[in-house]
Parts: structure tokens; C-alpha cells; sequence
């Protein structure tokens, strides 16, 4: 598992490192049953408090992502890949609605909204 904090982002560090696990569980990298380093090792790694380790895996937990076991540690949850491919998709509606909502406002067409996509996309 590689986590990456930056201290200059703005962004919290328990969200950073919650953003970072789930997007290696999304990929692969992170497989189910995996065992994750535990909340005060992570902290020491990171150079970060227990407190915030902790909340970033509660969170984690929380959304399914992990779950812990009293006394064995904190490990991937198993996702079936339906799960997985939902959980994108809604991540990416919520973040089309966004954009939407902005062009609407601003007077940006759907023609001119779609052919930003597709440049972005690189169709």
C-alpha cells in the first residue's frame, strides 16, 4: 500500500489517505482479504497522529471498503465487482451533476458541454 500525504494540498489528511486506499481498492491493487498495515503503524509511517489514522479507516469501514477484526487488524472487504462498478459511477455522476449544474448556470449548451467531454475523453 502507497500512500502519498501532501501537507500543501488544503485538503485533509485522513480524506487524503481515505481517497488513496479506496482508489487502490477500485484498481486491483488493494484485493480483498489484504491485510492493512494497523492504525499506529500506518501513523508512524505517515508521520501523522493515531487519531487521524484511525479516522481515515473508520470512514473506509464505514463506506465497505475495509473492515476490522477485534485483535486481527484491519483488512480489505470483499467487493463484488458490480459493487465496485456502481460505487464508480455514482462517484462520476455526482461529479457530472457538478459540471452540469455549472454549464447550466453559466450558459454553457450541451453540444458545447459534450465536445469538452469527448476532448477530455479523447474522441
Amino acid at each position: 500500500m502507497h500512500i502519498n500525504i501532501s501537507y500543501v494540498s488544503g485538503q485533509p489528511i485522513y480524506e487524503q489517505i481515505e481517497r488513496q486506499i479506496r482508489a487502490q481498492v477500485l484498481s486491483g491493487e488493494l484485493r480483498a482479504g489484504e491485510t492493512l498495515p494497523s492504525i499506529r503503524t500506518l501513523a508512524k509511517e505517515l508521520k501523522i497522529g493515531i487519531v487521524t489514522a484511525k479516522r481515515a479507516y473508520d470512514d473506509l469501514c464505514a463506506e465497505g471498503f475495509l473492515y476490522s477484526a477485534q485483535g486481527k487488524g484491519v483488512f480489505v472487504a470483499e467487493k463484488r465487482p458490480d459493487d465496485l462498478q456502481n460505487y464508480k459511477l455514482g462517484k462520476l455522476r455526482e461529479q457530472l451533476a457538478a459540471a452540469a449544474e455549472f454549464a447550466r448556470a453559466n450558459g454553457v449548451t450541451p453540444p458545447e458541454v459534450e465536445q469538452i467531454l469527448k476532448e477530455i475523453l479523447g474522441e
